[in-house]
């Protein structure tokens, strides 16, 4: 019995882990989406995804600098989408080997 409920909570935490790290990547994004469309910086949906994704970026939001800023926030910021997909898979697996 106390194998089985161990299980499923290492399923759990290992699920939140993953699903985590997508909506990580998601909100990275959409912003990214945002901001290469063109969308007005002034709507509530783009500064939110903005101020999301803001920290989300980590060190990643000033890694590369050209003077494009689309081209700057389609690099740094989609570089970012990506590490929390990998760390988040890396995680979910470790959680399910180490229980």
């Amino acid at each position: 019995m106390a194998t089985v409920t161990r299980s499923n909570v290492v399923g759990v935490l290992a699920g939140a882990v993953r699903w985590a790290g997508l909506a990580f990547a998601v909100v990275l994004v959409v912003h990214v989406l945002l901001t290469v469309g063109n969308a007005n910086p002034a709507n509530g949906i783009t500064r939110f995804f903005s101020s999301v994704a803001e920290p989300l970026a980590l060190a990643f939001k000033d890694l590369f600098t050209p003077e494009n800023t689309q081209l700057r926030v389609l690099v740094n910021y989609g570089l970012a989408a990506l590490f929390w997909l990998i760390v988040s898979s890396v995680l979910s697996r470790l959680i399910r080997r180490l229980a």
